[in-house]
């Protein structure tokens, strides 16, 4: 199977913020109230998945959530997440399904931590599922700065640059 295929078989479009191809596979009808998380005001859904696949052309670009997203392997070629975490500390985990690789078939990324994705150097494609809770909203998507995340996470300086604009 190619990408191209999974794309027109799932029905993905470009995601228009973070790179990649992606389709909302489900939002909680139940909401929460707007104090669930600090600084947003406003009610949002429970719960949201999302199928999102990457290319050799794209990446998941840098970026933070208030909410945890947890990711699951679903198909094709193991992918490198860069998390930069609050207090200076970074991992660079591998999403996939050789787990005597050390791969992870699912991963959690917290709330606050900045996230970045790439597909392993000579994949063709990778699908993942990613849900979170609180839902996922536009509004709470913070993109990441190459030169600032660059001045904090010093020793990450190329994968940040592969990962931001």
């Amino acid at each position: 199977m190619t990408a191209e295929e999974v794309i027109e078989l799932l029905k993905l479009d470009p995601h228009p913020v973070e790179g990649g191809f992606f389709r909302e596979t489900y939002r909680s009808r139940a909401t929460l109230p707007g104090q669930v998380l600090p600084d947003h005001g406003y009610e949002r859904s429970v719960s949201t998945a999302i199928y999102y696949l990457l290319t050799p052309k794209t990446v998941s670009a840098l970026h933070r959530l208030p909410g945890d997203e947890v990711f699951h392997f679903y198909l094709g070629d193991p992918v490198n997440m860069l998390q930069l975490w609050p207090d200076g500390s970074t991992k660079t985990l591998t999403i996939g399904n050789d787990l005597a690789k050390g791969h992870q078939p699912q991963l959690v990324v917290p709330a606050g931590v900045w996230q970045g994705s790439v597909l392993q150097d000579g994949g063709k494609f990778a699908l993942l599922g990613a849900t979170m809770a609180p839902g996922f909203d536009f509004a709470d998507y913070v993109s990441g700065l190459r030169e600032e995340l660059t001045a904090r996470y010093p020793g990450e300086k190329e994968l940040i640059a592969r990962l931001t604009d």
